[in-house]
């Protein structure tokens, strides 16, 4: 199974900022979409955002549209989400994973290897 690792996470202010990375180490992340979701305690996983393996198009979820952005390193073998005006609403574990494409709606259903997650905690 491919593995990948996130970083990044840790206490913010509301309206701060953070930078999560997905890396991988055993194989290449260019092959791949990779997809950055969230869990809250009692809440279900949910899609953040996607970003494909070729174009390198974007999609995110309306609750972090303007406010998060995806990108990728190639050359670092890295994803990154870029989170900005964070709200106490995006406290979460995040989680990256891999699929073969980015579809409209960002589902877990469609996404194969998964990280352990980094837990994101926005609170005054």
């Amino acid at each position: 199974q491919l593995q990948l690792v996130e970083s990044g996470g840790g206490l913010v202010q509301p309206g701060g900022s953070l930078r999560l990375s997905c890396a991988a180490s055993r194989f290449t992340l260019n092959y791949y979409a990779i997809g950055w979701f969230r869990q809250a305690p009692g809440n279900e996983r949910e899609g953040v955002s996607c970003i494909s393996s070729r174009s390198g198009s974007t999609n995110y979820a309306d609750s972090v549209k303007g406010r998060f952005t995806i990108s990728r390193d190639n050359a670092k073998n890295t994803v990154y989400l870029q989170m900005n005006s964070l709200k106490p609403e995006d406290t979460a574990v995040y989680y990256c994973a891999t699929a073969p494409w980015c579809l409209r709606t960002i589902k877990s259903s469609d996404f194969g290897s998964w990280g352990q997650g980094t837990q994101v905690t926005v609170s005054s």
